[in-house]
């Protein structure tokens, strides 16, 4: 994405971002609640337009090529709701289906994060961790590049965090999945995530990777980048927008 900006009104959501997420990274998207993560995924996912700039995914220029960038995508959110009435194998066969997947091996998607007994279970009988398990398994049936999750185990046990975290790694090994996630655990991003990219009122600030981002702030993990972001005027801090060849350096 290049010089991606949108606004809402007088708000300007996403100022002037460039970011290049490369085939295997497993990248994490951070910043404080209004930093503009979720409106930059929307807009890569090219259900929001920007006002400026351009987005290319995996070759294919948006908004002409979405149809194709996104068949190479698999997208997940933790606020999402599945059908109710569905049994699990149904909705996955079902969305299979929409991706071009006459026959997907549900229950092997299923067993990847340990819920393959899920199957037969109707919507109504899922708890908020099992629901936000299969919407991940469904994102990944048509076998995606790159895999965008915007909060996915937020609310969630720390025991199914685990399961979703480590099923995500194991994707990411095994298939050479590109991996974009926001997520306000640090902890959890420090663990799955071999890059994060920080946004602050809408503009990138540190790029780089756990540790090294960190230290360029002086902390001593992501949680420390995260709570001084949230708490100061990002005008006054070093990887202000115009300032960019600092970046690479982290």
């Amino acid at each position: 994405m290049s010089g991606l900006t949108k606004r809402f009104g007088d708000t300007t959501a996403v100022d002037g971002i460039d970011m290049v997420v490369r085939a295997g990274e497993r990248v994490g998207l951070l910043g404080p609640n209004g930093a503009g993560k979720t409106t930059t995924l929307l807009m890569l996912l090219g259900v929001v337009a920007p006002d400026k700039g351009w987005i290319e995914v995996t070759g294919h220029r948006l908004p002409k090529g979405r149809s194709a960038a996104m068949a190479d995508v698999g997208f997940a959110a933790g606020y999402l709701p599945l059908p109710e009435r569905l049994k699990v194998d149904e909705y996955l066969r079902f969305y299979g289906q929409l991706y071009g997947v006459e026959d997907p091996d549900i229950d092997a998607a299923l067993d990847r994060f340990g819920v393959a007994h899920l199957a037969p279970a109707r919507g109504t009988d899922l708890s908020s961790g099992q629901r936000t398990l299969v919407g991940i398994v469904k994102a990944i049936l048509h076998g995606p590049k790159l895999l965008v999750l915007d909060e996915p185990t937020a609310s969630l046990d720390p025991d199914v965090a685990l399961r979703v975290r480590t099923g995500l790694q194991a994707l990411c090994r095994d298939e050479g999945t590109t991996l974009l996630v926001t997520s306000h655990n640090m902890v959890e991003v420090e663990r799955m995530c071999d890059r994060v990219v920080f946004i602050a009122s809408g503009r990138i600030v540190a790029d780089g990777t756990p540790a090294a981002v960190a230290g360029a702030f002086g902390g001593a993990d992501l949680e420390s980048v995260f709570l001084r972001l949230a708490g100061r005027d990002i005008t006054e801090h070093p990887y202000e927008r115009g300032q960019e060849t600092e970046r690479p350096s982290l």
